[in-house]
Protein backbone atom coordinates (compact mmCIF):
# COMPACT_ATOMS: atom_id res chain seq x y z
CA UNK A 1 0.00 0.00 0.00
CA UNK A 2 1.03 3.72 -0.41
CA UNK A 3 -0.07 6.11 2.15
CA UNK A 4 -3.30 7.46 0.21
CA UNK A 5 -4.40 3.63 0.19
CA UNK A 6 -2.89 2.77 3.81
CA UNK A 7 -5.40 6.01 4.78
CA UNK A 8 -8.38 5.45 3.30
CA UNK A 9 -8.07 1.61 4.49
CA UNK A 10 -7.44 3.06 7.54
CA UNK A 11 -10.95 5.02 7.84
CA UNK A 12 -12.68 2.45 6.15
CA UNK A 13 -11.86 0.24 9.10
CA UNK A 14 -12.96 2.57 11.79
CA UNK A 15 -16.07 3.65 9.60
CA UNK A 16 -17.32 0.07 9.82
CA UNK A 17 -16.79 -0.10 13.66
CA UNK A 18 -18.90 3.24 14.45
CA UNK A 19 -22.57 3.25 14.20
CA UNK A 20 -22.67 7.22 14.12
CA UNK A 21 -19.68 7.53 11.42
CA UNK A 22 -20.52 4.67 9.16
CA UNK A 23 -22.53 6.02 6.38
CA UNK A 24 -20.53 9.22 6.23
CA UNK A 25 -19.23 10.22 2.75
CA UNK A 26 -15.27 9.93 2.66
CA UNK A 27 -13.48 13.33 2.21
CA UNK A 28 -12.28 13.55 -1.68
CA UNK A 29 -9.54 15.41 -1.13
CA UNK A 30 -5.73 14.74 1.13
CA UNK A 31 -6.38 16.81 3.88
CA UNK A 32 -10.15 16.30 4.59
CA UNK A 33 -9.46 12.44 4.86
CA UNK A 34 -6.40 13.00 7.09
CA UNK A 35 -8.76 15.28 9.55
CA UNK A 36 -11.39 12.67 9.22
CA UNK A 37 -8.96 10.05 10.15
CA UNK A 38 -7.80 11.84 13.04
CA UNK A 39 -11.41 12.55 14.28
CA UNK A 40 -12.30 8.60 14.36
CA UNK A 41 -8.81 7.64 15.86
CA UNK A 42 -10.35 10.62 18.44
CA UNK A 43 -13.80 9.38 18.66
CA UNK A 44 -13.05 5.68 19.48
CA UNK A 45 -13.47 4.16 22.54
CA UNK A 46 -10.25 1.76 24.06
CA UNK A 47 -11.40 -1.69 22.85
CA UNK A 48 -9.65 -4.50 21.04
CA UNK A 49 -8.33 -4.42 17.38
CA UNK A 50 -6.86 -6.09 14.84
CA UNK A 51 -3.08 -7.11 14.50
CA UNK A 52 -3.25 -5.89 10.67
CA UNK A 53 -5.03 -2.62 11.72
CA UNK A 54 -2.26 -1.45 14.11
CA UNK A 55 0.83 -2.36 11.44
CA UNK A 56 -0.97 -0.37 8.78
CA UNK A 57 -1.77 2.46 11.45
CA UNK A 58 2.06 2.34 12.31
CA UNK A 59 3.19 2.30 8.59
CA UNK A 60 0.50 4.91 8.20
CA UNK A 61 2.03 6.92 11.04
CA UNK A 62 5.38 6.65 10.94
CA UNK A 63 4.99 8.14 7.55
CA UNK A 64 3.29 11.23 8.69
CA UNK A 65 4.97 11.69 11.70
CA UNK A 66 8.44 11.42 9.35
CA UNK A 67 7.25 14.31 7.16
CA UNK A 68 7.17 17.20 9.63
CA UNK A 69 11.10 16.47 10.88
CA UNK A 70 11.92 15.24 14.18
CA UNK A 71 14.62 17.75 16.36
CA UNK A 72 16.55 15.63 18.65
CA UNK A 73 17.91 17.27 22.30
CA UNK A 74 21.60 17.32 20.91
CA UNK A 75 20.39 19.70 18.23
CA UNK A 76 19.47 22.13 21.04
CA UNK A 77 21.37 24.53 22.81
CA UNK A 78 21.01 24.57 26.95
CA UNK A 79 19.69 28.38 27.95
CA UNK A 80 21.62 27.62 31.40
CA UNK A 81 25.23 26.97 32.89
CA UNK A 82 24.23 23.51 34.30
CA UNK A 83 23.94 22.57 30.15
CA UNK A 84 20.84 20.83 31.07
CA UNK A 85 18.29 23.06 31.04
CA UNK A 86 16.57 24.19 27.32
CA UNK A 87 13.57 25.90 25.87
CA UNK A 88 12.41 24.78 22.21
CA UNK A 89 9.12 26.35 20.55
CA UNK A 90 7.02 23.74 18.40
CA UNK A 91 5.26 20.51 18.00
CA UNK A 92 6.02 18.79 21.10
CA UNK A 93 5.87 15.56 19.05
CA UNK A 94 8.29 16.62 16.91
CA UNK A 95 11.10 16.04 19.87
CA UNK A 96 13.92 13.23 19.89
CA UNK A 97 13.73 13.19 23.67
CA UNK A 98 13.43 10.40 25.87
CA UNK A 99 9.92 11.82 27.09
CA UNK A 100 7.82 14.20 26.87
CA UNK A 101 5.12 15.25 28.66
CA UNK A 102 1.57 14.98 28.40
CA UNK A 103 -1.35 16.95 30.23
CA UNK A 104 -4.12 14.59 30.69
CA UNK A 105 -7.31 14.93 32.07
CA UNK A 106 -8.22 12.84 35.47
CA UNK A 107 -9.88 9.95 32.87
CA UNK A 108 -6.08 9.57 31.34
CA UNK A 109 -7.48 8.21 28.19
CA UNK A 110 -6.91 10.94 25.56
CA UNK A 111 -9.03 13.72 24.27
CA UNK A 112 -12.10 12.26 22.34
CA UNK A 113 -13.26 15.49 20.92
CA UNK A 114 -12.68 15.04 17.26
CA UNK A 115 -9.73 17.36 15.91
CA UNK A 116 -9.21 19.18 19.44
CA UNK A 117 -6.27 21.33 19.39
CA UNK A 118 -5.34 20.39 22.73
CA UNK A 119 -2.02 18.45 23.48
CA UNK A 120 -3.15 15.51 24.58
CA UNK A 121 -5.60 15.17 21.54
CA UNK A 122 -2.35 15.78 19.44
CA UNK A 123 -0.50 13.31 21.27
CA UNK A 124 -3.15 10.65 21.25
CA UNK A 125 -3.41 10.89 17.44
CA UNK A 126 0.02 11.12 16.34
CA UNK A 127 1.49 8.06 18.71
CA UNK A 128 -1.90 5.63 17.55
CA UNK A 129 -4.38 3.64 18.84
CA UNK A 130 -1.89 1.89 21.02
CA UNK A 131 -1.69 4.64 23.72
CA UNK A 132 -5.62 4.92 24.14
CA UNK A 133 -5.63 1.22 24.87
CA UNK A 134 -2.74 1.33 27.22
CA UNK A 135 -3.53 4.22 29.59
CA UNK A 136 -7.57 2.61 29.60
CA UNK A 137 -5.65 -0.43 30.95
CA UNK A 138 -3.61 1.63 33.37
CA UNK A 139 -6.96 3.01 34.76
CA UNK A 140 -8.81 0.05 34.69
CA UNK A 141 -6.31 -1.19 36.71
CA UNK A 142 -5.80 2.09 38.66
CA UNK A 143 -9.71 1.78 39.54
CA UNK A 144 -10.54 5.57 40.11
CA UNK A 145 -9.18 8.50 37.90
CA UNK A 146 -5.67 9.83 38.00
CA UNK A 147 -5.27 12.57 41.15
CA UNK A 148 -4.06 15.91 40.09
CA UNK A 149 -0.16 16.78 40.51
CA UNK A 150 0.56 12.61 39.93
CA UNK A 151 2.22 11.06 37.12
CA UNK A 152 1.72 7.81 34.76
CA UNK A 153 4.44 6.69 32.47
CA UNK A 154 3.25 4.95 29.02
CA UNK A 155 5.53 3.47 25.67
CA UNK A 156 5.39 6.47 23.02
CA UNK A 157 4.72 4.27 20.08
CA UNK A 158 5.05 5.70 17.04
CA UNK A 159 6.32 9.21 18.50
CA UNK A 160 10.15 9.66 18.36
CA UNK A 161 10.06 10.05 21.69
CA UNK A 162 10.55 6.63 23.87
CA UNK A 163 8.27 7.61 26.44
CA UNK A 164 4.67 9.26 27.51
CA UNK A 165 4.78 10.81 30.84
CA UNK A 166 1.06 11.88 31.69
CA UNK A 167 0.10 13.90 34.56
CA UNK A 168 -2.94 16.01 35.26
CA UNK A 169 -2.47 19.83 36.37
CA UNK A 170 -4.78 21.89 38.34
CA UNK A 171 -7.87 23.60 36.76
CA UNK A 172 -7.51 27.22 37.87
CA UNK A 173 -11.67 28.62 38.44
CA UNK A 174 -11.76 31.48 40.34
CA UNK A 175 -8.57 33.29 42.30
CA UNK A 176 -5.36 31.14 41.82
CA UNK A 177 -4.53 29.38 45.59
CA UNK A 178 -1.88 28.14 47.06
CA UNK A 179 -3.01 24.86 46.30
CA UNK A 180 -2.89 25.28 42.44
CA UNK A 181 0.30 26.52 43.47
CA UNK A 182 1.24 23.14 45.44
CA UNK A 183 -0.52 20.55 42.98
CA UNK A 184 1.63 22.50 39.59
CA UNK A 185 4.57 21.71 41.15
CA UNK A 186 3.86 18.10 42.39
CA UNK A 187 3.04 17.95 38.26
CA UNK A 188 6.83 18.49 37.72
CA UNK A 189 8.03 16.84 40.63
CA UNK A 190 6.05 13.64 40.02
CA UNK A 191 6.94 13.54 36.39
CA UNK A 192 10.39 13.92 36.89
CA UNK A 193 10.03 11.39 39.70
CA UNK A 194 9.06 8.45 37.08
CA UNK A 195 11.53 9.98 34.13
CA UNK A 196 14.22 8.78 37.05
CA UNK A 197 13.14 5.80 37.95
CA UNK A 198 12.76 4.47 34.19
CA UNK A 199 15.88 5.41 33.15
CA UNK A 200 15.35 8.47 31.21
CA UNK A 201 17.88 10.60 30.53
CA UNK A 202 16.18 13.64 28.93
CA UNK A 203 12.43 15.11 29.14
CA UNK A 204 10.18 17.50 27.50
CA UNK A 205 7.78 19.46 29.65
CA UNK A 206 4.61 21.48 28.09
CA UNK A 207 3.47 24.64 29.77
CA UNK A 208 1.15 22.64 32.38
CA UNK A 209 -2.12 23.22 32.96
CA UNK A 210 -1.99 26.84 31.18
CA UNK A 211 -4.26 25.99 28.05
CA UNK A 212 -7.74 25.07 29.05
CA UNK A 213 -7.09 24.49 32.57
CA UNK A 214 -6.42 28.26 32.88
CA UNK A 215 -3.41 28.83 35.09
CA UNK A 216 -2.05 31.83 34.80
CA UNK A 217 1.52 31.21 32.46
CA UNK A 218 4.06 33.84 34.18
CA UNK A 219 3.06 31.70 37.61
CA UNK A 220 3.07 28.91 36.03
CA UNK A 221 6.60 29.12 34.16
CA UNK A 222 8.09 30.16 37.34
CA UNK A 223 6.52 27.02 39.47
CA UNK A 224 7.68 24.85 36.71
CA UNK A 225 11.27 26.46 36.31
CA UNK A 226 11.83 26.81 40.28
CA UNK A 227 10.66 22.99 40.54
CA UNK A 228 13.25 21.47 38.10
CA UNK A 229 15.98 23.14 39.08
CA UNK A 230 14.70 22.25 42.90
CA UNK A 231 14.59 18.55 41.82
CA UNK A 232 17.71 18.32 39.98
CA UNK A 233 19.43 19.80 42.58
CA UNK A 234 18.39 17.72 45.45
CA UNK A 235 18.68 14.38 43.16
CA UNK A 236 21.99 15.75 41.73
CA UNK A 237 20.40 14.55 38.52
CA UNK A 238 22.16 14.87 35.27
CA UNK A 239 18.91 15.07 33.11
CA UNK A 240 18.22 17.10 30.01
CA UNK A 241 14.99 18.87 30.50
CA UNK A 242 13.30 20.82 27.70
CA UNK A 243 10.68 23.31 28.44
CA UNK A 244 8.75 23.04 25.07
CA UNK A 245 6.28 26.32 24.18
CA UNK A 246 4.32 26.68 21.57
CA UNK A 247 3.31 30.55 22.26
CA UNK A 248 5.06 33.26 21.47
CA UNK A 249 4.47 34.52 24.81
CA UNK A 250 5.57 31.42 27.01
CA UNK A 251 8.65 31.85 24.90
CA UNK A 252 9.22 35.09 26.39
CA UNK A 253 8.52 34.35 29.85
CA UNK A 254 11.03 31.38 29.64
CA UNK A 255 13.56 33.33 28.18
CA UNK A 256 13.27 36.21 30.27
CA UNK A 257 13.25 33.47 33.36
CA UNK A 258 15.70 31.56 32.27
CA UNK A 259 18.13 33.69 29.93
Amino acid sequence: MNQAERRIWLIKELMAKDDYYRNYDIPSDENGQKDFLRALMNVREPKDISDEFLQIQDEYLSVENESVGFVSVDELEPIDSTGQLYIWQGDITRLKVDAIVNAANSQMCGCFQPLHSCIDNIIHSKSGIQLRLKCADIMRKQGHEEPTGKAKITPAYNLPCEYVIHTVGPIVQGPLTKKHEELLSSCYKSCLDIAAENGVKSIAFCCISTGVFMFPNQRAAEIAVKTVKNWLSATGSEMKVVFNVFKDMDLDIYSSLLG
